[in-house]
């Protein structure tokens, strides 16, 4: 299910507002008569997670509201490559004119899924769990955090306003974590106080002011499982910085309890997906 805070029809309605400009489809317009109609295949071109099969399906109907459609996955499914994931029978001219929109946005999210799976596999068995980031396209966020979730992910701040996350910038504006912490634990936000560290040196000050929930940035392996040996389960500790598929089960095994991934949503490529039509006589 899609996102309660999520607007499809507005969503729909800006996308297509996008690509049709004032003109609107002005080659199937010219080539296509008004009146043919299509039937169409779309399927994956390689093993994929499925994200965003639900808004594609909105933008056929919304420009046939007549049009046939039946999905064979739904969010959140692993398929092969050649899987048929929908079929459509409909207007020939509105087919062609949604069908940019539909796959752009299936396949830029099933890219966020596929990756977040991905690292979620390279993990399993471990206890670490995989988080995504705020590093997403502006204006995407809720679309990319739920397709990080389809895959298996687990989303970390979705703004500014739900957790305080102390940074190295912070920490250097205040002279050091602990006065950091004593400053963020005095505004009383009522949130859950996070703080990132880059040094073992940085942990027990930070414990000692109030920290909640440690991130250890860009630490080495050893590094970290000295970080797990020295907090001993007082707080939960995220992995984040240098997080690839070949470095994020090394990373799983030393014992911390969160992975932070930037890349689920920031670099995840396209996936492959085609959509082939053909006339109905």
């Amino acid at each position: 299910m899609l996102p309660s805070d999520f607007d499809l029809a507005d969503f729909v309605t800006r996308v297509l507002a996008e690509d049709l400009g004032s003109g609107g489809d002005v080659t199937s317009s010219a080539c296509i008569d008004e009146s043919a109609r299509f039937r169409a295949e779309m399927n994956c071109r390689e093993p994929i997670a499925v994200a965003g099969i639900e808004i594609a399906e909105a933008f056929f109907r919304r420009l046939d509201a007549d049009v046939g459609i039946e999905s064979f996955v739904r969010d959140g499914h692993r398929v092969e490559a050649g899987a048929i994931l929908m079929r459509l029978e409909g207007n020939a001219r509105a087919m062609l004119t949604a069908e940019r929109s539909a796959l752009n946005t299936l396949q830029h999210l099933s890219g966020i899924a596929t990756m977040a799976r991905r690292f979620v596999d390279a993990i399993a068995g471990t206890g670490a769990v995989l988080l995504d980031t705020r590093k997403t396209i502006p204006g995407l966020r809720v679309l990319e955090k739920y397709a990080a979730r389809m895959g298996g992910a687990h989303n970390h701040r979705m703004r500014l306003d739900d957790g305080v996350l102390i940074k190295d910038n912070h920490v250097a504006v205040n002279g050091g974590v602990a006065e950091a912490v004593r400053r963020a634990k005095a505004a009383e936000a009522g949130l859950q106080i996070q703080v990132e560290v880059d040094q073992i040196a940085q942990i027990e000050p930070a414990l000692a002011a109030g920290a909640e929930r440690l991130l250890l940035d860009n630490m080495t392996n050893d590094e970290l499982r000295e970080a797990v040996r020295l907090v001993d389960g007082r707080v939960p500790l995220e992995a984040s910085g240098g997080v690839n598929l070949q470095t994020v089960r090394g990373i799983a095994e030393t014992g911390v309890d969160f992975i932070s991934v930037g890349r689920i949503t920031q670099s995840a490529p396209a996936v492959d997906i085609g959509l082939d039509f053909a006339l109905i006589p």
